[in-house]
């Protein structure tokens, strides 16, 4: 069926940018026909190229500026854009604070529910943020390259300072490259299948500076490893661990199932909220320690805990949002999937002396019906679920163990929309105001946090 858009592509148009979308692309509608322009902010008049068109939507490129945004900022260098680093950095960080807060309240006015959205809580010092990297290595020109790769593709972009990383990271990263290129140690060539070097994963404590490289290799012994692991101990004397990963899979996925340390421990340490973490090569663990301070603390405050409660914390991963409970409550409950995440967990409530914490391995909604059962009655649960969100069944779980609170985590304001009117067919409504916390400055992701209260008797 031939397309009625009332674009073509390559065609040239002046047109004035709405709105940004939730992917931080600028918005122009052309006859109700809707553009997504990269580069492009709310009020700016510009000349767009049309690249793309789909039936209902197309895309642009801004080919020259009419007028300018009063929240534009100059001198960006567009590769952090290219490669989707940073596709914010051109928007004032007041002005990403306040796009984050009505991210949120949009999506609420969209299903017709009236809320309260607080001013996004930011940081201080909104770039070189990120305690953790993984980057990956190839060769351009006969020459081993680290770099990230340009959006939609997988070309290579070779990159020294990432800007939203800790400096020290992307120091670690140069000098680990630099010893690959030392040793003749070839990258992977993932069209043949050959090659050795993958990606490199740089892990930084934000207080402890107790650093962790991970070589993800195609085989199981690197060329040289010895003289290597000796080289870049030498070079960064921060770094207590250093693992060898082996993927020799054809795919996208990172990391592979083999992990041999290759000098010093399997874990490093870092604190949070007071507490000490044992972080692995594999642990999930947030990668902005300061706003999950705060984030953290938003969760614990809004469950307004007195130290006689009972809390279940699902996806409790290594146990972040549990131990930081535990301080103020009368027992916790954690539970996860992942094997070895409830195992960092274990550890870590003996690292901290904690024992009003248990942790068991199982999907939450099923672990949740399990504790019903052995009749446990929560009076708070946290959620801090990934971007899909939760599952219907888990809701129907969390309700019937009728707690008083739910305290919602969330890294997708669409997903949590979704969440909440379910909690609200099963007698729940939202108390008190969101919160959005910025947890990853420069990119258009908001995390908030959400309390629903029990209404029904």
């Amino acid at each position: 069926m031939k397309s009625t858009a009332p674009v073509k592509k390559n065609q040239q148009l002046d047109v004035t940018i709405t709105d940004l979308t939730f992917q931080g692309l600028g918005l122009a509608k052309v006859d109700d026909f809707s553009l997504f322009i990269e580069n492009a902010l709310p009020g700016e008049e510009v000349t767009i190229q049309v690249t793309k068109v789909q039936k209902h939507y197309g895309f642009a490129r801004v080919v020259a500026f009419k007028t300018k945004s009063p929240d534009r900022v100059e001198d960006v260098d567009k590769t952090y854009r290219q490669t989707g680093i940073a596709p914010l950095q051109h928007l004032s960080y007041p002005a990403q604070l306040a796009f984050k807060q009505n991210q949120i309240e949009e999506l609420f006015k969209k299903v017709h529910v009236a809320v309260e959205v607080a001013p996004t809580l930011g940081m201080d010092h909104p770039t070189q943020y990120r305690n953790k990297a993984q980057v990956p290595v190839r060769m351009i020109k006969g020459k081993l390259e680290t770099g990230f790769y340009r959006q939609h593709s997988h070309d290579l972009i070779p990159l020294e300072d990432f800007y939203i990383q800790d400096p020290e990271i992307d120091k670690a990263i140069i000098k680990v490259r630099d010893l690959l290129r030392q040793f003749e140690i070839p990258a992977y060539d993932e069209i043949n299948d050959k090659g050795v070097i993958r990606n490199i994963m740089v892990r930084r404590g934000y207080y402890s500076h107790e650093m962790m490289i991970v070589l993800i290799s195609r085989q199981q012994k690197l060329p040289s490893q010895a003289q290597l692991v000796e080289q870049i101990q030498q070079a960064l004397p921060e770094v207590k661990s250093i693992i060898l990963n082996v993927n020799a899979k054809r795919t996208n996925v990172i990391m592979g199932n083999v992990t041999r340390v290759l000098y010093g421990k399997p874990t490093i340490e870092d604190q949070l909220m007071g507490l000490t973490f044992a972080i692995s090569a594999r642990s999930f663990y947030q990668v902005n320690p300061q706003q999950t301070e705060k984030l953290y603390q938003m969760a614990i405050d809004k469950a307004g805990l007195t130290g006689n409660e009972t809390v279940i914390d699902a996806y409790c991963g290594i146990g972040t949002i549990s131990l930081a409970l535990a301080k103020h409550a009368k027992q916790v409950y954690g539970v996860e999937i992942v094997p070895e995440a409830i195992e960092d967990a274990k550890v870590n409530a003996q690292k901290n002396h904690l024992t009003n914490v248990e942790f068991a391995v199982n999907k939450a909604e099923d672990q949740m019906a399990k504790w019903q059962e052995d009749g446990i009655k929560p009076d708070v649960i946290v959620v801090d679920p990934p971007r899909k969100g939760l599952a219907p069944s888990l809701i129907e779980s969390a309700a019937k163990m009728a707690p008083h609170k739910v305290v919602y985590v969330s890294c997708n304001p669409s997903t949590l929309v979704r969440d909440v009117a379910h909690f609200e067919e099963l007698g729940y409504e939202i108390d008190g105001a969101i919160q959005p916390v910025d947890q990853f400055p420069q990119t258009p992701h908001v995390e908030s946090v959400t309390v629903l209260k029990r209404t029904a008797k």
